[in-house]
């Protein structure tokens, strides 16, 4: 008898994942995966998320397979918990269809006749789509405000430098602040160091806030959200 486990069709796996999960999460099955809630859950899609992350930092590639496994699995887990909502069930086919119709939409150069763009400008193209699907007024709509603080730091300013719109984008650099960085460049020989050395300044910003009892986490989403209130009222959007 051979030791090798068969082979699956393209599909049968993520299917063989969907009914493994509808068994734990059934009657007979584990008591744990029947009592979890997309709330409960919350801490291990994050965790999954950074160690993908953390895994494609490394560059190893089995690390990387096992985690984003671990992230279907989350994904999947999800959409079972979604099934068994009382008034507004969906599954993971819903889910399935739902990124597909986004995706079509979203690339109409792909999937439809607008002419094929260069990469930076079909990046602004789906967020130009995104937006006017989502019929959003403010750059700001739909940036998660649970995010680490750097990351929405930079993902505002991102959004307020892509902004196409003759309102004021409010300035967020201190003059000292943006004097040190100036000279950092200045000072450099290549891109590299620059990175380098800002991080070697803002780890030296951190460690010195945090000698002095400043949660530097709390500190920089206090500032980030008023950022956000600024480009908000520049635009013309209350809240």
């Amino acid at each position: 008898m051979s030791d090798s486990k068969p082979t699956l069709a393209s599909g049968e796996g993520v299917r063989a994942l969907i009914a493994l999960m509808d068994t734990l999460r059934s009657p007979g099955g584990c008591p744990w995966d029947a009592e979890q809630t997309h709330e409960s859950l919350l801490e291990y899609l994050l965790e999954e998320a950074y160690e993908t992350v953390d895994a494609v930092h490394a560059g190893d590639r089995a690390a990387l397979k096992e985690e984003l496994g671990d992230v279907l699995l989350q994904v999947v887990f999800h959409a079972r918990i979604a099934q068994e909502h009382a008034t507004d069930p969906f599954d993971v086919d819903d889910v399935a269809r739902g990124i597909v119709e986004k995706l079509t939409r979203r690339h109409p150069h792909v999937f439809g006749d607008a002419q094929t763009p260069a990469a930076h400008e079909a990046q602004a193209r789906w967020e130009e789509l995104k937006a006017a699907e989502k019929q959003r007024a403010s750059v700001t709509d739909g940036v998660p405000d649970s995010m680490p603080a750097s990351l929405l730091a930079v993902k505002l300013l991102t959004r307020a430098r892509r902004k196409d719109s003759t309102a004021a984008v409010p300035s967020v650099e201190s003059e000292a602040a943006a004097r040190t960085v100036e000279q950092l460049f200045a000072d450099s020989l290549g891109a590299p160091d620059v990175q380098v050395r800002v991080g070697e300044l803002l780890l030296g910003l951190i460690a010195a806030a945090n000698a002095v009892g400043v949660d530097t986490e709390t500190a920089l989403r206090t500032a980030v959200r008023d950022y956000r209130a600024r480009l908000r009222a520049a635009e013309g959007v209350s809240d």
